[in-house]
């Protein structure tokens, strides 16, 4: 999957985050303790774990960070989505080609 790595400057050093180019609302890179590993498009049905997060958080009417904090919870695994502070400075962009898995159906295969 080619996504942007995109390099900033905060107040407590730099970070890079994973972007997903032209991202639509429906779409994340999920990191599993601060690396990016997971991939979810919630219109994306084609794959049984996109499905089941669709049925978490649009059918749940729960917002996503919500559903990753449940199933960090029960799993045992720290699950986030990374956030660029607006006081954040873009030093640099560039493109690379990552290999992100799909959610583990059986950390969604039961009802949040």
């Amino acid at each position: 999957m080619k996504l942007v790595a995109s390099t900033y400057r905060t107040l407590t050093g730099t970070k890079e985050v994973l972007e997903i180019p032209k991202k639509k609302s429906t779409e994340w890179v999920i990191y599993q303790d601060n690396q990016p590993k997971y991939y979810v498009d919630l219109f994306d049905l084609k794959h049984e774990s996109n499905a089941m997060m669709n049925s978490l958080v649009l059918c749940g009417q729960r917002s996503i960070k919500e559903v990753l904090k449940i199933i960090s919870q029960r799993n045992n695994v720290q699950l986030s989505i990374p956030e660029v502070s607006f006081l954040s400075i873009e030093i640099s962009k560039e493109n690379k080609e990552v290999a992100l898995d799909f959610l583990p159906e059986e950390w969604l295969d039961y009802s949040l």
